[in-house]
């Protein structure tokens, strides 16, 4: 019955560095969106217009 008490010392002691570790890795961004630079490439970009561009720097 003793191991018992030491399983369930040991799970809580566990889960508790696995949620301080959690939450000290959304301190340093790491879940930030990691999804949208890798499909930021699929969006057109915008169209402009380099001729009129350059018209305006050469006057």
């Amino acid at each position: 019955m003793s191991i018992l008490y030491f399983l369930i010392g040991c799970s809580i002691l566990m889960a508790l560095i696995f949620l301080l570790a959690f939450f000290w890795s959304l301190k340093n961004g790491q879940h930030d969106d990691v999804h949208t630079p890798g499909i930021r490439i699929l969006f057109d970009d915008e169209v402009t217009d380099e001729k009129s561009d350059k018209d305006h720097i050469s006057q």
